[in-house]
């Protein structure tokens, strides 16, 4: 894999851009190490979006309305959209917002949706580590698989 990583001329450029991707983040599946590492760092990163823009301001609060008409009873419920924080971003980080943080974060490392009203950068942020965090939890696995198989 080096040596195809390092040619030029039988390799395309994005089978060479893949070989150096897969060599970084894992030593082509050899260092689980590297790849842990890879993925504690990109679920810091997410933690610390999350915690300064991800979530919003205040849990909104569903609001019923309701009208009597006849005997009929009709009621609406509405909630209302996420509000982006505001404000300085130390005032953004505190432990109530690190808890959410995190664990909208643990939860996109294992595919499931952290059901959390997220602003619309949370949103994103959270779409991109459900993609990115269980490929690199899948090469550190498959590493240390390689590591107990020899």
């Amino acid at each position: 894999m080096e040596v195809r990583r390092h040619d030029r001329h039988d390799t395309t450029r994005a089978e060479r851009g893949l070989l150096t991707a897969y060599w970084a983040l894992s030593g082509y599946g050899l260092r689980a190490s590297r790849a842990l590492g890879w993925l504690l760092l990109a679920m810091t990163t997410t933690v610390v979006v999350m915690m300064l823009w991800g979530l919003p301001t205040d849990d909104p609060k569903p609001e019923s309305t309701g009208k009597v008409t006849n005997q009929t009873i009709r009621l609406t419920t509405d909630t209302p959209a996420p509000v982006n924080p505001s404000g300085p971003l130390p005032e953004r980080v505190s432990t109530k917002r690190f808890e959410k943080s995190l664990r909208v974060v643990v939860n996109s490392v294992i595919f499931r949706s952290s059901g959390q009203n997220l602003t619309t950068v949370g949103t994103y942020t959270e779409m991109g580590s459900r993609l990115t965090e269980p490929v690199l939890l899948g090469l550190a696995a498959l590493a240390i698989r390689g590591r107990i198989k020899r």
